[in-house]
């Protein structure tokens, strides 16, 4: 305390700072109950078998060609910057290597999600946000139908069964875009490019891959579905507004998320 700040200041600032980690802490808590409830009524009776396999073409067979598309021309900016990284050394022939342990590692997982974030995530937290604020949420309350059961379970069970299928078609296109520029523009053999692939990715890496898409499907489904579920409780907005904002968050959280989880997941696997 400085001498020109009074007693009351101070404790002003400590109430402000107070107040702020018990609200970042009673939001860290509904966050995680609202994660179980969603888990939990996946697997109650009956089970939504229709719902899941709409989400899964939701998110998943829909989101097939951005996932391509950015595959492709990351493996081939990849295999581009590491044939010229690797020819100074004369090791051009550890291209196919560089590509796949880059991409089954880290790019595909992270990608991937973030594509699924902004493509599908985004959509779901407008979708769901506009059924809060026009109280369709409560119309279900009020026939007796749990919204959390009929709004988020069916997309975190489709997230988690989709997107580690699309970080696995990420991996595979994007090592075939590090061969068409490798190979097929920049003269590396073929044979050395794929032999170099099977060769250097072990079991160990595929596992950690589908791990940290698994970890990251449930980041993007539950930081979508709740902004959307709770967009009627922002402080600084309402109606339509407060939809457009929740969805912005929504993008914005879950690649920051994806980010952090994906170092928190790298240190604890190497």
């Amino acid at each position: 305390m400085t001498m020109h700040e009074s007693p009351t200041q101070g404790s002003g600032i400590l109430h402000s700072l107070g107040a702020i980690v018990l609200y970042r802490i009673q939001l860290a808590g509904h966050f995680t109950l609202f994660l179980a409830a969603g888990f939990y009524h996946i697997f109650s009776w009956p089970i939504q078998i229709r719902k899941i396999l709409q989400q899964v073409y939701f998110i998943g067979a829909k989101s097939l060609l951005v996932i391509f598309l950015t595959a492709l021309f990351t493996g081939m900016v990849l295999g581009l910057q590491g044939y010229y990284s690797l020819v100074s050394f004369g090791s051009e022939a550890f291209l196919g290597s560089a590509v796949a342990l880059t991409l089954i590692r880290e790019l595909g997982p992270v990608l991937t999600a973030i594509m699924v974030a902004a493509r599908a995530g985004s959509a779901m937290t407008a979708e769901i946000g506009i059924l809060r604020i026009s109280e369709q949420v409560d119309a279900l309350k009020t026939m007796n139908i749990h919204p959390v059961r009929y709004l988020f379970s069916p997309r975190l069970a489709a997230a988690i069964i989709s997107i580690p299928l699309l970080a696995s078609v990420f991996n595979v296109v994007g090592i075939i875009g590090g061969y068409l520029t490798g190979s097929k523009l920049l003269g590396v053999n073929p044979g050395v490019y794929f032999l170099r692939v099977e060769s250097s990715i072990l079991l160990s890496d595929v596992t950690g891959g589908l791990l940290k898409s698994l970890v990251f499907s449930i980041v993007v489904a539950t930081v979508c579905c709740y902004q959307g579920y709770f967009t009627h409780r922002r402080k600084n907005s309402f109606g339509s507004k407060s939809v457009g904002l929740s969805t912005t968050s929504a993008v914005v959280q879950s690649s920051v998320l994806i980010l952090i989880t994906d170092y928190i997941l790298t240190s604890i696997l190497l």
